[in-house]
């Protein structure tokens, strides 16, 4: 009997996720190698890296690896590159920090790091793999935008504007590699019950009563990693220059 189709496995497909060795990326990359994939991912911190090869090595026998990065270092971002090796099938950008403060406090050190974590080393990252063909024709980039990116919340006027920047480059970016049949999306997630959800719990006091705001409840990582397997499959092929709003329906009320 042949294999049940469906179309939103990763088999045969390389995946390259950022911020891969905690909180959302980790998540899309243990579903992405479930889902077939095998991964590269790009971590920082050691323990955790070492964490999340060991879970993927549970997962499959696929040469997953992890690799050391700092994306806003350009030898950093060069020395990933060069350990691809060959073209990626599917990019997930998931690397990025919040960082809260009033546009009346915003300091140009707070702008400044939210511009190089949040906008420039996913964009430049995206440069250096066009530049040398490590996106495979037919492949997918995604970012993670956020809900902040769409509505005004106070104290997060840095932070949103780089989340809104992606998603206005990402529907330039798509117009760019249409040619060569590969997607550019966004998933623009709000809260979701991460360690951050915690510290976003002290600007907006009760996350009880912030909960009521959301009918269907926070989000979960695995929810975000679902929506992250549909823009990496073929099952998204029709799909490309868009940005998908996961909000528990915070945005209809």
């Amino acid at each position: 009997m042949s294999a049940q189709f469906n179309p939103f496995r990763l088999e045969g497909k390389r995946v390259l996720v950022t911020g891969a060795s905690s909180g959302i990326g980790q998540k899309i990359a243990l579903s992405s190698a479930r889902m077939g994939a095998e991964i590269v991912g790009v971590g920082r911190d050691p323990d955790r890296m070492a964490a999340t090869a060991k879970a993927l090595a549970e997962i499959s026998s696929l040469p997953h690896k992890m690799v050391s990065a700092d994306l806003t270092l350009s030898a950093d971002r060069e020395s990933l590159l060069g350990a691809l090796g060959a073209p990626v099938e599917g990019v997930a950008h998931c690397a990025g920090v919040s960082r809260l403060a009033p546009v009346r406090m915003m300091s140009e050190k707070h702008l400044r790091e939210l511009q190089a974590i949040n906008v420039e080393a996913p964009m430049l990252l995206t440069q250096g793999l066009l530049k040398k063909n490590l996106v495979a024709s037919g492949g997918a980039i995604l970012f993670l935008a956020s809900i902040a990116a769409h509505i005004g919340v106070a104290g997060v006027a840095g932070y949103s504007g780089t989340k809104a920047a992606l998603i206005a480059m990402t529907r330039c970016l798509a117009m760019e590699v249409v040619s060569r049949k590969i997607r550019a999306n966004c998933l623009s997630p709000a809260l979701v019950q991460t360690p951050l959800l915690e510290a976003t719990g002290k600007i907006v006091g009760s996350l009880e009563e912030e909960e009521k705001n959301y009918p269907l409840g926070f989000g979960t990582p695995e929810d975000v990693a679902n929506a992250a397997i549909f823009f990496l499959s073929d099952a998204s092929r029709w799909i490309t220059g868009t940005t998908l709003v996961m909000d528990g329906g915070l945005t209809i009320r």
